[in-house]
């Protein structure tokens, strides 16, 4: 590996477990760390029981000579809030933390994330465990930062159902609707019945006969979204207080849909999420993406999957176009703090990486605005639940295949700088929930319907900031917002302003079709959006498995699949129409101006009309071959190869699962 301090450019780490190993290799680790070229080391996000064994009883020294042995190899530790993991003492002595899942189970100590966000008691220990640590460490020279807790919401823990937060749950609904006939008019909850006349009758929307009502589960969703966040602020707090200086971070999830991304995110320094390319695609991928693609990405993961978190967790905190890390001379952008090094052991098939598939991740990391690669983990564990997860290490301490790969990297070759999006991907959690409630296809999801908008602007070369649907988007050439169903006056505003200012709008399906209660606007949709789009919604088709919509515009015929909807015209003109089946001539693209609406999902449709507003917007796009990919960033071009194959591209042949960094235009 070469390495130069000359200039700023990508850094690696890895996440340890001193506390899995013997003492005598603790040292040794270290210098091997080092000599791989690592920079950081993360540990003791699970550590509490080792840390404070009894209550109230602390073991520092085993951690104290950790953290000596990092820093006498010159490594930067990365220490962790251990809190995801309460020890067995805690929960005995207070059952009443542990959080109660959707079937009103009580999920029980023995694994991890096992407990209540909204517990008074455990937040009291969580503080008090945070600052124990920060008053300890928080100085200590070796700690460059902090990382809050470990994947929030990580096994379908964002949300309790019973316990503290069913005990929350209605004073926190008082608060923000104020009286009870104010709750009652917004949730609609004369329809069947539902109205209630005291605090205490509401409970978490769970166990009804049928499905709950989407207001209530909107406003549960918010409510332990905000307990997460409160959680973490508390955490924050100490930390700043007692280790000045450092940064704080967590580490986010991949396609975590369980709380508000964008509020537990403030306060942060910058987001880091935990990056597993061959997990993601067997265990997360939305149902757009085939059996076909998954077994041909089987040892890659696919591109856009992973390059839709990176971009997501880059611009979480406005860091888009950021340039990167402490001595960089400007806030910190985003980690990759777990990175996938070898095969995983909790997806329902684990294959081995394809040869160079760490190289590449770590490269796409990078150019998609990554300043820090950590890999999970240094040595494989020998040990309980994730004995069959590799690290850089084998578990006899030989370096894996992955650790070549690591060692082959030149880091200088990868330079801090800004990634240069023009297009900007809107993305709102409310609009997820809402949609997912009802979603009315079981063939299409909000992630299914997102990413395919965003599969589409990466086939077609583009780069890309995903940010939140209320987000300033002055400077930007084209806004698109493939799903963002929950439209309120002040967000119809903003992107009335948006397109004012010369941005062009690009809205997919059931844009506008929910009101901030999550009910439907009385004088129908889009809502307040209805002059923005100019077109009312007609009707709404869910096409079953098998069952397609043909759409004709001048380009040809498209088949749309899983929704259709169409159009009354009020100003715009039809670009696309449907032909035949119930909508025969209703209008399924429109256009006015600079603002376009798909109404079919298809996905040759959504990458044709794209391809058409981005050249009227003056973005450059180049149809690519399947499964290469460019990223561009400080002024140079990663082109991407994730084919098993070699492929053609611009005259040069791509060797399989393979990236090179080049001028920007690519050539």
């Amino acid at each position: 590996m070469t390495s130069s301090n000359a200039a700023p450019h990508l850094l690696l780490g890895s996440c340890d477990y001193p506390e899995h190993v013997p003492r005598d290799r603790w040292e040794s680790y270290a210098r091997q760390q080092r000599d791989l070229g690592l920079s950081f080391v993360r540990i003791a996000e699970f550590a509490w029981s080792r840390i404070e064994p009894r209550p109230g009883e602390y073991d520092w020294a085993w951690l104290d000579e950790a953290v000596e042995a990092y820093h006498a190899a010159g490594l930067r530790v990365v220490l962790c809030t251990p809190t995801a993991t309460p020890p067995a003492w805690l929960v005995r002595a207070h059952p009443e933390l542990l959080p109660v899942d959707e079937e009103g189970r009580v999920r029980e100590f023995g694994s991890r994330r096992h407990y209540d966000f909204a517990s008074p008691v455990y937040r009291e220990h969580s503080r008090r465990i945070t600052r124990a640590l920060a008053e300890r460490y928080g100085g200590h020279p070796a700690v460059a930062g902090w990382q809050t807790d470990n994947e929030f919401g990580c096994h379908g823990t964002a949300r309790s159902y019973g316990g503290a937060s069913a005990a929350a749950f209605p004073g926190w609904l008082r608060g923000r609707y104020g009286t009870l006939d104010a709750l009652n008019e917004a949730w609609g909850n004369v329809f069947w019945s539902m109205e209630y006349t005291d605090w205490d009758q509401i409970r978490p929307p769970n166990l009804t006969v049928t499905e709950a009502n989407p207001s209530h589960i909107l406003d549960f969703y918010r409510f332990c979204s905000d307990m997460i966040a409160e959680f973490q602020a508390e955490q924050v707090a100490l930390l700043r207080e007692l280790s000045p200086g450092r940064f704080v971070t967590h580490n986010f999830m991949i396609f975590e849909s369980g709380f508000d991304h964008y509020k537990v995110a403030e306060g942060l320094d910058f987001a880091t999420w935990d990056n597993y390319p061959t997990g993601m695609l067997e265990h997360f991928a939305p149902t757009t993406v085939s059996e076909a693609e998954k077994t041909r990405f089987a040892r890659t993961g696919h591109p856009d999957l992973v390059g839709w978190n990176h971009d997501v967790y880059r611009g979480m905190l406005g860091g888009a176009g950021r340039l990167g890390r402490e001595g960089a001379g400007t806030t910190p952008g985003f980690w990759v703090m777990e990175q996938q090094c070898g095969q995983v052991n909790w997806a329902p098939f684990n294959p081995l990486p394809a040869d160079g598939a760490v190289a590449l991740w770590t490269a796409q990391a990078w150019a998609h605005g990554a300043d820090v690669v950590s890999y999970f983990r240094w040595r494989a564990a020998t040990m309980a639940q994730e004995v069959l997860h590799s690290g850089l290490l084998r578990h006899d301490e030989t370096p894996d295949r992955g650790h070549a790969e690591v060692a082959g990297l030149d880091l200088p070759t990868f330079p801090l700088g800004e990634v240069p999006a023009r297009v900007a991907l809107l993305h709102d959690y409310e609009s997820l929930w809402l949609m997912d409630v009802q979603p009315h296809s079981a063939s299409l999801s909000y992630w299914g319907q997102t990413v395919a908008y965003y599969m589409a602007l990466r086939s077609l070369g583009v780069d890309v900031d995903i940010v939140h649907a209320d987000a300033d988007l002055s400077g930007y050439a084209v806004a698109v917002a493939p799903a963002i169903t929950l439209v309120t006056a002040e967000r119809a505003a903003r992107w009335r302003a948006a397109v004012e200012g010369g941005v062009a709008l690009v809205c997919g399906p059931r844009t506008g079709f929910r009101t901030g209660s999550g009910g439907t606007w009385a004088d129908g949709q889009p809502g307040p959006l209805a002059e923005v789009l100019s077109v009312r919604l007609l009707q709404f088709d869910s096409l079953r498995p098998g069952l397609t919509q043909t759409v004709r515009g001048a380009g040809g015929d498209f088949e749309a699949h899983a929704w259709a909807e169409s159009y009354r015209l009020t100003g715009a003109e039809a670009t696309h129409t449907y032909v035949g089946g119930p909508q025969d001539g209703q209008p399924a693209v429109t256009r006015r101006g600079r603002v376009t609406v798909i109404g079919a999902h298809s996905e040759s449709l959504i990458k044709d009309v794209l391809r058409d507003v981005l050249a009227e917007a003056g973005v450059p796009t180049e149809d690519l071959p399947d499964g290469v990919r460019l990223s561009r960033r400080a002024g140079v071009t990663l082109v991407q190869n994730w084919n098993p194959e070699a492929v053609t591209w611009r005259g040069r042949t791509l060797a399989p699962v393979s990236f090179e960094v080049v001028a920007e235009d690519g050539e």
